[in-house]
């Protein structure tokens, strides 16, 4: 086992609470309404992460969030949609390799800004029909996006809706989509060099307070009404992307 990972002091205390806690409340989030844990989780780190490791801790957080959402529901995923984004997914990243770059913290604040605030306030997509050679170009397109923006949840999302299938297999097969989705981004990431090794302690505190979250929301998930809590994200959401956009400004 390497060393740093028993080096709690490598994160400061406040922070290791602070993500430790939104890791448990955004999957409880998730699990309760299906969507939008990722992209709250997103927003709270990019408050107080290096710009340079916001994206790659994040997905490491929820392939371990989404990863726990598969085992629930391993049964109902279908097998064939993931056929055709696994393929997608790969090509997406692969494309965005090439692209990414070490991007000035202002541009990476206002990308996770501007990614925010439409996924709160943006139209909707358009639909799409999910037939092999559009749920592969829905692979490769969001996970191309995810490299710089992150939680591309609402955009798979988009696109799973259309499966008009019962809510149990569209949830697990959504899960399985992000959990590829975000495995394929940190390879690409550990293939550039960044180094998440004094993180590892709080990513590990990360999933297992998530799992948690997620087991406490599927007890809850009959129980709440959503109309506010939407509303309330929204705007919570909103002032996180401001303050971003504040950065940003800094930066210059």
């Amino acid at each position: 086992m390497p060393s740093s990972w028993l080096q709690f002091d490598a994160v400061p205390a406040d922070i290791f609470a602070l993500l430790t806690v939104t890791a448990a409340f955004t999957s409880f989030f998730t699990a309760c309404f299906g969507i939008g844990g990722g992209v709250m989780l997103l927003g709270v780190m990019a408050q107080v992460l290096p710009p340079q490791l916001i994206i790659p801790l994040h997905g490491v957080v929820q392939l371990g969030s989404n990863g726990g959402r598969v085992l629930l529901g391993w049964q109902h995923i279908q097998w064939r949609v993931i056929g055709a984004f696994l393929p997608g997914a790969i090509i997406g990243a692969l494309l965005g390799s090439f692209v990414l770059v070490a991007l000035p913290p202002s541009v990476m604040y206002l990308t996770i800004a501007a990614f925010i605030l439409y996924s709160c306030w943006g139209p909707k997509l358009p639909k799409m029909v999910l037939g092999t050679l559009g749920t592969f170009m829905a692979g490769a397109m969001t996970t191309f996006i995810s490299l710089f923006a992150g939680a591309t949840g609402p955009l798979v999302a988009a696109f799973m809706k259309q499966l008009e299938v019962d809510r149990f297999r569209t949830v697990a097969t959504f899960a399985m989509a992000m959990s590829l989705q975000h495995g394929v981004k940190i390879v690409v990431f550990e293939g550039m060099g960044v180094s998440l090794d004094d993180w590892w302690p709080v990513l590990v505190c990360m999933i297992l307070s998530g799992a948690l979250g997620t087991w406490i929301g599927f007890k809850m998930l009959k129980r709440l009404a959503d109309k506010h809590f939407h509303t309330a994200f929204s705007v919570v959401l909103t002032l996180l992307a401001i303050r971003l956009i504040w950065q940003a400004i800094g930066q210059w």
